[in-house]
């Protein structure tokens, strides 16, 4: 059994929706249900122990890439040889972190079976070259424990918990959801996206979970440039690494002290992706504008249609995965989008 991390009970004093809320760090349960999962990890981890035998490698500033996911048309399964291009294309392009099985990566018509593989071939080829970042989050507690245990076990570097869809839990609720997770021992980002999931996690629950030492990143994805404002001045004793999760804002984002970016735009220009990160990071406002110029059609025309089709349409156009098939719900590109993202492409030098 999974043991988890012994820390001493944490206070808080912030008042989230009218009740003072104290973030406590427990042993033996799990948000609330008993603990019954085994893992193969002895003990579990933090940002300075050791995973497999392989040390974490910490979140770095940077542009992350929210990885698609490329699968077989004919049988619908992952398409490995591609996910092996596609890992290599990363790693020669410059890409400071990868973010894979997120929503991007169609991580919610994965099987366990089928994450074991995909997350195996990522450390193989990822692992101690840049932070592997794992997609954990789910509205079911038990699911995000077994899918965060899973992660560890393998080898990656952290995990991105969103938060709960659909069902639209109070802030308090929220709080315990996220340090639960990172009760487990794999550093968390959260990942705050109001407009897919129904529910926003404000800065002061942000503020929150910033006390407990596994919760290391934001993924912050309202497009609300004051957001970074509030969160800095919340967690400053934290040192909350801050990442816009908005290709549109994600420059400017960096260039009000955020820390990077997690971007569907890097599936395509990775390269540039990069170097847009690094002169936002030093303040070269010439070079991001001239950088961001060239990306600007493509930030919002890959957002044409529901996330991933548009990017995985416009990988095949670019010859980096061999077809743009989206696993059910999700279908291919409307045709009528085409050009649109053909001419982005061109705008961004990539065709």
């Amino acid at each position: 059994m999974m043991k988890i991390l012994l820390l001493t009970a944490l206070a808080v004093s912030t008042s989230v929706e009218g009740f003072q809320t104290g973030v406590s760090i427990r042993t033996g349960n799990f948000g609330g249900f008993p603990m019954s999962w085994t893992s193969q990890k002895k003990s579990c981890t933090t940002l300075s122990m050791s995973t497999n035998a392989n040390e974490i490698v910490p979140l770095k500033p940077g542009s992350f890439v929210a990885l698609v996911t490329p699968f077989n048309p004919e049988n619908g399964e992952v398409d490995i040889p591609a996910l092996r291009t596609l890992l290599q294309f990363h790693l020669e392009s410059g890409t400071d972190g990868l973010c894979i099985l997120g929503t991007t990566g169609e991580a919610s018509t994965l099987s366990m079976k089928e994450r074991e593989l995909v997350l195996k071939i990522a450390v193989e080829m990822v692992k101690g070259k840049i932070p592997i970042l794992v997609g954990t989050g789910t509205i079911n507690p038990m699911h995000v424990k077994e899918m965060t245990l899973q992660a560890m076990d393998l080898g990656c570097d952290a995990s991105l918990v969103v938060t709960p869809y659909y069902v639209k839990p109070p802030q308090r609720g929220l709080v315990k959801h996220f340090v639960d997770a990172a009760d487990l021992g794999l550093p968390v980002m959260i990942y705050n996206v109001p407009g897919r999931t129904g529910v926003d996690c404000k800065p002061e629950s942000i503020a929150l979970c910033a006390e407990h030492e596994n919760i290391v990143a934001v993924k912050e994805a309202t497009g609300d440039l004051t957001r970074l404002d509030q969160i800095r001045q919340l967690t400053t004793a934290n040192k909350l690494l801050l990442y816009s999760g908005d290709d549109s804002t994600e420059a400017e984002f960096v260039l009000r002290g955020g820390d990077g970016c997690v971007s569907v735009t890097a599936n395509v220009a990775p390269k540039a992706m990069h170097e847009l990160m690094m002169a936002a990071l030093r303040g070269d406002k010439d070079e991001v504008n001239r950088i961001n110029t060239s990306l600007s059609k493509l930030h919002e025309d890959i957002f044409c249609e529901a996330n991933p089709i548009p990017a995985k349409w416009a990988m095949q156009r670019i010859g980096k995965i061999n077809s743009a098939y989206c696993r059910p719900p999700m279908d291919q590109l409307d045709p009528q989008f085409e050009g649109l993202v053909e001419e982005a492409l061109s705008a961004a030098g990539l065709i």
